[in-house]
């Protein structure tokens, strides 16, 4: 933002509710039998997530070093810049800048889709059109598109005022899961959690075409890889708190140190979360997808608990989770709205894209970032549910890509940059960025190799090479703004005002 409205007093648990909120969202709500059904169980899934802590803690930390250290709005991006050049670091923020963007319609999709199982009626007659096998109705685009609009209304108020219903709704969130997961337990028995391991039940797999679930691996350890080959997209969400660190009102260092605190608290959420619904139901039936008979309807959390308990309790449960939902909802399609247009806003600084997406108004809003929001929201609700696991895939490639090379960013600039004032540093130094730099890559790869348990498929390789080549085109359209610049003069654009919020 702008240095008139770089202290907004964005408190800590501020940062903390943007993260969080972003990272939970709605998937602990919506998806959480389809992971038990992707992994093999309960049992398997929550593994995935506690084993994703060993990936997602060193990448987090990096983060907290590096974020009060260079407090400006670009996150990854301007960390490469620092450390590397602006070819590196237009890889790393297009690709976090990918990976967001595809996170605002998905939500848009979701708020239509969540909306159609409770509205009675809603999705009732012939749709528009199909998409990737499923119908479009005028309702759910016109919803999707009220909700995007009011989401940019609040956003052109500032971060301040997003960051203030960002936290009502993250407690919202919390409060209504935490409750449902307690019950559960309360309700349920350790025989839910049998067998261990499966994916082989008729039921639930088979062939997808017909509405079942593909079998991807064949043993516990494959399915806890299966669940960290989506964790990122599911983690995704801590990078909204660099974004908005220019506004940070207090210390810088507990703005960092509240990414690594969303990423594990998250991690263990998920996995309490798969505990405890698997706990409450049979896994199987409660794995088992709608098309071929099953009966968990979406929010999947919300049906299970309204069958599990019955009457008013069950009633009760039911409109608790599916409230926390459609505040998870809301958190995530918030926490990324506001941060890509920073995000943006801080490339164009570094003239990597067209400076028109560097220009605010006079409150130091990016409205031209917020724009590109606005429509690349409106685009989710036509584009319906049939896209959203290749839309998963594709942003968890963009996230890791970026990761990396801002964990590498952090070795790279303990050597380059030794004197850097660095409030907060990490254990293990530059070590602890190549752990999670060499880990990043390890992961990256095994998303495009198809024999691998990690493999997103074809179409969502495709649809990140296609975004990586849109992001060259635009880097390359942007070459006059650069020219006779040089590194430090680019750099410039990205830091500057930098040294006076590490005084403040």
């Amino acid at each position: 933002m702008s240095n008139q409205g770089e202290k907004k007093g964005v408190s800590a648990i501020d940062f903390f509710c943007i993260g969080f909120g972003a990272i939970v969202g709605v998937g602990w709500a919506v998806s959480i039998n389809n992971w038990m059904s992707g992994s093999g169980g309960p049992i398997p899934a929550g593994l995935g997530y506690i084993a994703a802590l060993i990936m997602m803690v060193p990448i987090a930390l990096c983060y907290c070093e590096l974020v009060p250290a260079l407090p400006v709005a670009g996150g990854g991006m301007a960390f490469a810049f620092r450390a590397f050049n602006d070819k590196v670091a237009v890889i790393s923020g297009w690709a976090a800048f990918g990976g967001f963007v595809s996170i605002i319609p998905w939500e848009a999709i979701q708020i239509t889709d969540v909306l159609g199982y409770l509205i009675p009626g809603l999705t009732d007659g012939e749709p528009l059109y199909y998409v990737a096998g499923t119908g479009i109705h005028l309702t759910t685009i016109i919803i999707g598109v009220i909700c995007s609009f009011l989401l940019f209304a609040l956003n052109m108020r500032g971060l301040a005022a997003a960051a203030g219903v960002q936290k009502i709704l993250c407690f919202i969130l919390m409060g209504s899961a935490v409750v449902g997961a307690v019950a559960s337990l309360l309700h349920g028995s350790p025989e839910h959690w049998q067998p261990l391991y499966d994916t082989s039940n008729p039921m639930i797999y088979g062939d997808p075409s017909q509405g079942y679930v593909e079998a991807t691996n064949s043993s516990m350890f494959g399915g806890i890889l299966a669940i960290m080959s989506s964790a990122p997209f599911f983690l995704a969400g801590f990078e909204t708190i660099p974004q908005g660190v220019e506004e940070a009102g207090g210390d810088i260092k507990s703005v960092g140190k509240t990414v690594v605190l969303s990423v594990t608290l998250a991690c263990v959420f998920y996995a309490f979360l798969l505990f405890s619904f698997g706990f409450a139901w049979d896994w199987q039936e409660f794995a088992q997808p709608t098309a071929v008979g099953g009966i968990m309807t979406n929010p999947a959390a919300a049906t299970m608990l309204r069958l599990s308990y019955g009457g008013a309790a069950g009633e009760f449960f039911y409109w608790l989770i599916t409230i926390g939902a459609i505040a998870g909802l809301f958190t995530t399609w918030n926490g990324f709205f506001m941060s890509s247009a920073m995000l943006l806003m801080g490339m164009s600084r570094g003239l990597l894209m067209p400076k028109i997406f560097a220009k605010q108004n006079k409150n130091g809003i990016p409205v031209p970032g917020l724009i590109v929001c606005l429509g690349l929201s409106l685009i989710g609700p036509f584009l319906g549910a049939g896209l959203i696991g290749d839309i998963t895939s594709f942003s968890g490639a963009a996230f890791v890509l970026s990761w990396g090379l801002t964990s590498y960013s952090l070795a790279f600039l303990r050597k380059k940059e030794p004197n850097l004032e660095r409030p907060y540093k990490v254990p293990g130094g530059a070590a602890m960025g190549w752990f999670a730099g060499i880990v990043s890559t390890v992961v990256f790869i095994l998303l495009f190799i198809p024999a691998s348990p990690m493999y997103m498929k074809s179409t969502a390789c495709i649809m990140f090479v296609g975004w990586m080549i849109i992001g060259l085109i635009l880097y390359l359209a942007a070459s006059g703004q650069r020219r006779g610049k040089s590194q430090t003069e680019l750099k410039e654009g990205v830091f500057h005002g930098m040294e006076e919020r590490k005084q403040a």
